[in-house]
């Protein structure tokens, strides 16, 4: 059994910091001092893919990522946690792509290495889409569970038993045919650290590199133009003493029909 885990490098900004678009109005200025890290919801996913090989330990895990070459440090830490072969599909860009774009370079090299199962997280933190996964499954052809909390791969049955949450806090239980893919969301297990071993294998590990270029996937969406959300209300402050000023509310509370 194969499984292919995706993963996401993903900026580590200061929640205060102010966010600047590139020159070119598709990506964000990154500088020497931004620091980069695994997106958090695929390492849930690694974690999990690592919790089935305990269970049958003749599956080999491979982990993959679409992204500069910085990137590569996401496949690594992967394989430090315990995957067994990594994959970085280079962009050469410092750029945003559509998920779109990343579901269909995936899939141009995944649909002939037959993976019986594909882990992802449910989004990534830094653009928080939640579609790659469910349109990797779509140009694979195979079924797909987002937002899974807890799942049960039977391979001997050619099957994958998958909990997940939806809307009104109901869980809805799904049983797959294999291949599939699922995302995977916080909470479902609790990621481990590298190991050093696994850490000194990584570094010493030759990725799978493949040139986004070399792709002959077409987008069916652009990214044209990147820009920062429109001021539409101004605060006001109200004048006068205390009790001016809460005439004042109660007047502009009433006209807004917020209170009778």
């Amino acid at each position: 059994m194969k499984i292919l885990v995706c993963v996401k490098q993903v900026p580590e900004f200061d929640p205060e910091a102010e966010i600047k678009i590139n020159e070119s109005r598709q990506g964000i200025v990154f500088d020497h001092l931004t620091a980069f890290r695994m997106n958090r919801f695929d390492e849930y996913a690694v974690e999990e893919a690592l919790l089935i090989k305990k269970q049958f330990p003749d599956i080999t895990i491979d982990a993959l990522t679409v992204g500069p070459e910085s990137a590569a440090a996401v496949v690594r830490r992967a394989m430090g946690m315990g995957a067994d072969h990594g994959i970085h599909i280079l962009t050469g860009e410092d750029r945003l792509f559509p998920a779109d774009q990343v579901a269909r370079w995936i899939a141009d090299i995944t649909q002939t290495r037959e993976y019986d199962l594909i882990l992802t997280g449910v989004m990534s933190e830094d653009q928080m889409q939640g579609q790659v996964g469910p349109m990797l499954a779509e140009y694979l052809g195979i079924p797909g569970a987002t937002s899974v909390i807890a799942e049960s791969t039977r391979p001997d049955q050619g099957t994958v038993a998958a909990e997940r949450e939806i809307e009104g806090g109901y869980r809805e239980l799904l049983e797959l045919n294999l291949p599939a893919l699922l995302t995977v969301q916080s909470g479902i297990n609790t990621p481990r650290y590298p190991s050093l071993s696994n850490v000194m294998r990584a570094k010493r590990a030759r990725l799978e590199t493949v040139e986004a270029g070399t792709l002959t996937s077409q987008p069916a969406t652009t990214i044209t133009d990147l820009h920062y959300p429109e001021k539409t209300r101004a605060a006001e402050v109200l004048p006068g003493t205390q009790e001016e000023k809460a005439a004042q509310l109660f007047r502009i509370l009433q006209e807004k029909a917020i209170i009778p």
